[in-house]
């Protein structure tokens, strides 16, 4: 007569199982006891906390890349998201201070943060949303909305590409333009560079003593990989249509024909930048405008002082400026953020941790965030200096300090 079966999970030897704790073995009838009702459901609605194999190998595939990056990266703790992108999610609107007396008047809060780019901000294991794009989807919202009769543009950036920078300063101009609505902008940490070309399409500047700014200037950079090249004995043949076509290249020497190439472009650049610090400023004294303009940092306090800024102050400062400017006394002050995102306060901007929650944000970007159906997993941050884009001269008005 055969063996009874075992239970796949015992062994043979002694009948215990020496992966689990000690458990006599004991033979399983060839027709299995049926279970009753109540145990079945019981079963049925017991959570299952075992991982997909999907999302094991994500979990694994991600501590791989982290082993791998090793000491070149700079590690820390982020989270990845595993769903909807952000700018697949919905705008949403909340409230975060509510006006003294009854109204349906709004004061909207736009936040700029991160680099402005004519791109969706990339990392590992993320996706952020296009700058511009999202600007230009919150002024929208705001032009659209009768009850919104003032925007604070809360900037935090360093600034950004040429090209960016002057497109969303269209966007703030043409949406004053169209909705008649007065734009103020608030200064955070920093607003320096292409952020303060943009604030410039302001109509008032608050920023806070502390904030960094300034940096009115062009920069680009390159590299030469050319005499390391020739020391290991590798050669590059370029064809090419003319003798500037070049100008630029890592696999080429700079030739004075490139160099007036290049400084002529930022020459250019920087010319338009001062025009727009000129029109918009009116009131810097012209002993000072060199100053100002030579590409220097200074706190806003300072900026205060040359005439780049109205006023120093904060948000409180920037909401009542903006009621002045829309001639109302009252108004409720909102934020635009993506849905599934919880704003529990003015100070919180779109990606923000929430409260009790402190690994809820995703990497840094203009405006990243949760969404409904999301699964975060906090992994590591790794900074591959991604932000900048690649593949080429590129020219910027950016402040960027030294690492």
């Amino acid at each position: 007569m055969p063996d009874a079966p075992r239970h796949p999970g015992l062994k043979d030897a002694g009948g215990i199982d020496e992966g689990h704790d000690a458990v006599a073995a004991r033979p399983l009838t060839s027709a299995p006891r049926r279970l009753t009702t109540h145990r079945a459901r019981a079963i049925a609605m017991k959570p299952q906390t075992r991982l997909s194999r999907p999302l094991s190998s994500i979990c694994l595939i991600a501590m791989f890349c982290l082993t791998a990056a090793g000491g070149g990266a700079a590690c820390g703790p982020i989270t990845l998201t595993l769903g909807a992108a952000p700018g697949d999610q919905d705008l949403s609107e909340t409230q975060v201070q509510p006006a003294e007396r009854r109204t349906r008047d709004k004061v909207a809060i736009i936040d700029v943060s991160g680099l402005l780019l004519n791109a969706a901000p990339r990392g590992l294991l993320y996706r952020g949303e296009h700058p511009a794009a999202a600007l230009h989807e919150r002024l929208e919202r705001a032009r659209t909305d009768r009850n919104v009769r003032a925007v604070v543009l809360r900037i935090n950036s360093p600034g950004g590409t040429v090209t960016a920078s002057d497109v969303m300063y269209r966007e703030v101009e043409r949406f004053r333009q169209r909705s008649e609505k007065p734009v103020v902008v608030l200064m955070e940490d920093v607003a320096a560079s292409g952020a303060y070309y943009l604030a410039c399409a302001a109509d008032h500047i608050v920023a806070h003593p502390t904030s960094v700014t300034g940096s009115i200037g062009v920069i680009v950079q390159t590299v030469s990989l050319k005499p390391a090249l020739d020391r290991i004995g590798i050669q590059a043949t370029t064809f090419r249509s003319g003798e500037g076509k070049d100008a630029g290249s890592p696999l080429s020497d700079m030739t004075e024909q490139h160099r007036q190439i290049i400084q002529s472009m930022v020459d250019d650049f920087y010319d338009r930048f001062v025009e727009r610090v000129r029109d918009a400023r009116p009131g810097i004294a012209a002993e000072h405008f060199d100053e100002v303009t030579d590409g220097r940092v200074m706190t806003g306090q300072r900026a205060l002082e040359l005439g780049l800024v109205d006023e120093v102050g904060d948000l409180e400062t920037a909401w009542q400026r903006a009621r002045k400017l829309a001639a109302i006394d009252h108004a409720h002050l909102v934020l635009y953020h993506r849905a599934g995102q919880r704003i529990a306060a003015p100070y919180m901007t779109p990606g923000s941790p929430a409260p009790g929650n402190p690994g809820s944000a995703a990497p840094a970007s203009p405006t990243s965030g949760d969404g409904p159906g999301t699964i975060q997993i906090n992994l590591a941050q790794i900074n591959l200096s991604s932000d900048l884009p690649h593949g080429g001269v590129t020219f910027y008005y950016l402040w960027h300090p030294p690492d």
